[in-house]
């Protein structure tokens, strides 16, 4: 995702200043980005300096250096795309700073709505959802009267299993679950929308950003990923955002938000789209999605937690340690096993995150059934 914006924004560099560029562990890629676009300063979470930076650009390094870098380049817009739990402080940053929040990464609101809806509110900084479903709702609701909504569907493609015999899930390989069938990420996203933890989230997700109580989110199968997310209005009325699968729809609009950009994208063909299929959510089939439901009836740090053990237990299925049906079940485990505690502070959240993981990784140590 963030090659694809550094696309966008190198189409309209008389709008944009790229200021900080920060990756993981991609060192090339990032130097690569830094000499064509000439940031302020550029960090690295979980390796060294790399070679080839332009002489202008301040290096960071390690969590805590990107909130440094933040600090030091006080970007007027942060896209957070980066992937999990360790996307969530420069969240809560952006929104502290009352900045603008183009927000990729949903494990943010998943793990810390409760806490960071209202900083944002008190800070008066703006969240933009970059997700293509919540993006999509987005665009449905904007100028119109909330009190009017009746109900929002997140569609879902469904993911690769969406036909396997559930018979046949234990079997399911690494190779198999990180074959989307209309998406291209990464390794943890695609796992997530093989179980539809995805889904769980965004349902999560969509509770936060627009306020609405969980029986007027409902999730939808489409296979075709074409329509993105629907809003349904107490008139009856249906508005939906449609368009070809490809994350620089959304990235675009919410950079350019609230003006529309161009891009040279290859145009939309609906005579292509003859058939576009919507199916209900089999809970059997996705029991993930079910747990987004409990964690917004539990409350408090319950989201914290939820994310943390899918965190754990993805890596465990992608290792080779526990099987497909695992991953899901084990979230299950220990969401019932713990009760839910207040938010007050991101320490909170911290804690059932940490909380989370070292149940997960516990029962993970403690039983060989699911090898």
């Amino acid at each position: 995702m963030g090659s694809q914006a550094l696309q966008i924004l190198a189409a309209h560099r008389d709008r944009f200043e790229v200021v900080l560029l920060a990756a993981h562990t991609s060192a090339d890629a990032l130097a690569a980005a830094a000499a064509a676009h000439g940031p302020q300063a550029a960090c690295l979470t979980g390796a060294p300096e790399p070679p080839g930076l332009p002489a202008g650009t301040r290096f960071f390094r390690g969590p805590e250096g990107l909130l440094e870098a933040l600090d030091a380049t006080g970007p007027d817009t942060v896209l957070n795309a980066i992937t999990g739990a360790a996307g969530l402080e420069a969240s809560a940053w952006t929104l502290r700073h009352g900045r603008t929040l183009a927000l990729a990464n949903k494990e943010s609101l998943v793990m810390a709505g409760e806490y960071l809806m209202p900083l944002a509110a008190r800070s008066g900084a703006r969240i933009l959802p970059v997700d293509s479903e919540h993006c999509a709702v987005f665009q449905c609701l904007h100028g119109e009267d909330r009190g009017a909504l009746r109900r929002v569907y997140l569609t879902a493609s469904g993911g690769p299993f969406r036909e396997r015999p559930l018979a046949e899930f234990a079997t399911i390989t690494r190779e198999e679950a990180l074959r989307h069938p209309t998406w291209v990420m990464g390794p943890r996203i695609t796992i997530g929308s093989a179980t539809m933890m995805n889904k769980a989230f965004e349902v999560l997700e969509a509770h936060w950003l627009f306020g609405l109580p969980s029986e007027q989110i409902e999730v939808v199968v489409h296979p075709q990923s074409i329509v993105h997310s629907m809003v349904e209005f107490v008139d009856g009325s249906m508005l939906a955002q449609c368009g070809v699968p490809d994350m620089r729809v959304p990235i675009l609009y919410c950079l350019g938000f609230p003006d529309r950009l161009t891009f040279d994208f290859a145009p939309f063909a609906p005579a292509r789209w003859q058939n576009l299929n919507f199916l209900p959510m089999d809970p059997a089939r996705y029991p993930a999605v079910p747990l987004a439901y409990e964690v917004l009836q539990r409350g408090g740090d319950a989201g914290a937690v939820l994310n943390a053990v899918d965190e754990v237990a993805t890596a465990a299925f992608l290792d080779g340690r526990i099987p497909f049906p695992a991953i899901t079940a084990l979230s299950q485990r220990v969401l019932a096993e713990r009760s839910p505690r207040p938010i007050d502070s991101l320490q909170d959240v911290l804690a059932a995150d940490a909380e989370g993981r070292s149940a997960a990784n516990r029962i993970l140590s403690c039983e060989n059934s699911w090898t």
